[in-house]
């Protein structure tokens, strides 16, 4: 069993660390509010830290799951951040979806206090986190993503070194591009047939069989086609992660027309009030306009 701390316990970080405990591990947390980390101890065991230093020392593996990069410069880099008390040796796993920079930042940064990073953002939402199940895409060494290995199972069903630092996040804004234009699809799908008098059950029941069919689809319509938009992966998580996608594309030169048009779709259900809605309602946003 190894010593494992883990560094922000939102609504996906709380269950994954929960998941390493169960398994075993003895685990140290840290959250910026400390009532959640006395919280989680209380359920799991372990202890908490007052600071990220605190819960990341003598530590074998260190794992995080912030906000974004700001967030993740602020637990690792700055003054009582992890890697002041990280010992040689050990291995830092990011499942923040950041941007593949701070990654490649943050590696080269353990790599001179001889210690190892891997990025490692995950898919699969909360209800993922909750039930262990989530995918998780890798940036690093073999040899560290193989020595981490065994600890990201406790909370993944799917695990892939994707090449080396910055591909896991990389690779997650391919996910996340995916998703864009599925989720709008389905939604205009979803419109049409409402306002073509089908129903929605028994064409579902039919073309998800067919080369249509997606996870979006089989877990999102009954919700969608119930106007119900409190399942899964909010709008502002949605918009922070294709703008990291969008920014990174201006850097590569990729061309990503329907990303950057739904990007302004989730813009007009941000205004709806729909900040905290699911990423399927982009439905609602077609209602709207009429």
């Amino acid at each position: 069993m190894a010593r494992v701390a883990f560094i922000g316990l939102g609504v996906m970080g709380y269950p994954m660390a929960g998941h390493i405990a169960k398994a075993g591990h003895e685990v140290s947390v840290y959250n910026r509010t400390t009532a959640k980390a006395e919280d989680w101890v209380k359920e799991f065991g372990g202890s908490h830290g007052i600071t990220p230093a605190e819960a990341a020392k003598d530590c074998d593996f260190v794992f995080c799951c912030v906000g974004n990069d700001n967030d993740l410069r602020s637990v690792t880099l700055d003054e009582g951040g992890a890697f002041e008390t990280m010992k040689q040796g050990a291995i830092f796993i990011d499942n923040t979806t950041a941007s593949a920079a701070i990654a490649r930042e943050l590696c080269a940064a353990a790599s001179q206090r001889k210690f190892d990073f891997l990025d490692a953002p995950v898919s699969g939402g909360q209800a993922g986190a909750e039930n262990g199940i989530l995918t998780v895409m890798i940036g690093g060494d073999d040899a560290v993503y193989k020595r981490a290995k065994p600890i990201i199972d406790c909370y993944a069903r799917m695990v892939g070194l994707m090449g080396a630092a910055g591909s896991g996040q990389l690779t997650k804004m391919v996910n996340q591009i995916c998703i864009a234009g599925l989720v709008q699809g389905l939604s205009e799908g979803i419109h049409f047939g409402q306002k073509a008098g089908l129903n929605i059950e028994a064409v579902m029941g039919v073309i998800s069989k067919g080369a249509a069919q997606s996870w979006q689809m089989e877990n999102r319509w009954q919700t969608m086609n119930a106007g119900e938009y409190e399942h899964g992966f909010a709008v502002d998580w949605m918009r922070k992660d294709l703008s990291i996608c969008l920014n990174e594309a201006r850097a590569n030169g990729a061309n990503l027309p329907v990303t950057a048009l739904v990007d302004q779709f989730y813009s007009e259900v941000q205004k709806m009030g729909g900040n905290r809605w699911d990423t399927s309602s982009l439905l609602a946003r077609l209602k709207n306009a009429g």
